[in-house]
C-alpha cells in the first residue's frame, strides 16, 4: 500500500486535503478515488486512509484507522558526519534514514571538500530532510531523522553534550573495535570525519569532550559509508 509522510494532526474518522507534498505524489502515482493509501506524521503509529477526492491540485482522504505501529530501531543512534561531496551525502541520508538513525547532524572539518554556509546550507538541509522523508515512506518507519542545521565541528563539539555514548571514527593507533566502546542498549552518537578524515586538533578536541576513538578494522572505508556501516551494527538486529 502507498506510504505518505504527512506533517500535519491525524485521527481516525476525520477527513483532510493533503498538503501540497503528499497530494502531489498521490496524483504522480494515478490514485483514484476509493485507493487505500497510509498516512504517518511522524508523531506514532500510522494511519490507514482511503481517497475521497481527486481534482486538479487537491487530494482529500478520509482516516479509517490508526495503528500503533512502530518499526524503530532498540537502540537510538545519531549520527554527526562531515559531509561527504557531490551525491554522497543524498545518499547516505537516505541509507541512515532506512537503517534507523534517529538524527543525522551535517558538519563542515577542515578538510571538508563541501563547505556550506547561509542561504545555500537551508537549501541542502531541506533537501536532506526531503530525502529523509522519502526513504522512511519507502522503508515503513513512521519516525522522520531530523537533519540538524549545517554547522562548524569546532561550533558543535562546544555544544552541551547529549546524554549516551560518544564514538568518534579514528584511524589513530588508540582506536579500539566498535564492540569494546559501543556500550550496550545506551544512545549512540556517532563522529564521521571528511574524504581526508578529521585533522589531529579535530580529533584531539572530540577526546576533550568525551568522544572514544572506534575503528573499523584495517581497511580504509570511504566518508560516506564508514558512518552508515557503524549505524548497521548497532541497529540491524537489535
Amino acid at each position: 500500500m502507498p506510504r505518505f509522510h504527512c506533517p500535519t494532526p491525524l485521527s481516525a474518522g476525520h477527513a483532510l486535503e493533503l498538503p501540497t507534498g503528499p497530494a502531489r505524489h498521490v496524483q504522480v502515482l494515478r490514485l483514484q478515488p476509493g485507493a487505500p493509501i497510509t498516512l504517518f506524521n511522524g508523531a506514532g503509529g500510522e494511519f490507514e486512509a482511503v481517497i475521497e477526492h481527486m481534482g486538479r491540485s487537491d487530494v482529500r482522504v478520509r482516516i479509517v484507522a490508526h495503528l500503533p505501529l512502530e518499526r524503530e530501531a532498540a537502540r537510538a543512534v545519531h549520527l554527526a558526519v562531515s559531509m561527504p561531496a557531490n551525491e554522497r551525502m543524498d545518499w547516505l541520508v537516505e541509507k541512515a534514514a532506512e537503517l534507523g538513525a534517529m538524527s543525522i547532524q551535517p558538519l563542515v572539518a577542515e578538510r571538508s571538500v563541501l563547505k556550506l554556509n547561509g542561504e545555500r546550507a537551508a537549501r541542502k538541509r531541506a533537501h536532506w530532510q526531503g530525502i529523509a522523508v522519502a526513504a522512511c515512506e519507502q522503508c515503513g518507519r513512521n519516525r522522520v531523522p531530523a537533519i540538524g542545521e549545517v554547522m562548524e565541528l569546532a561550533r558543535w563539539l562546544a555544544l552541551p553534550p547529549a546524554p549516551g555514548v560518544r564514538l568518534m571514527l579514528s584511524l589513530s593507533a588508540q582506536a579500539r573495535g566498535l564492540g569494546e566502546t559501543a556500550g550496550n542498549g545506551t544512545p549512540a552518537w556517532i563522529l564521521s570525519g571528511p574524504e581526508g578524515g578529521l585533522a589531529t586538533h579535530e580529533e584531539q578536541a572530540a577526546l576533550a569532550q568525551g568522544f572514544l576513538p572506534v575503528s573499523l578494522g584495517a581497511r580504509v572505508l570511504r566518508a560516506e559509508t564508514a558512518p552508515v556501516a557503524v549505524l548497521a551494527a548497532l541497529t540491524l538486529g537489535r
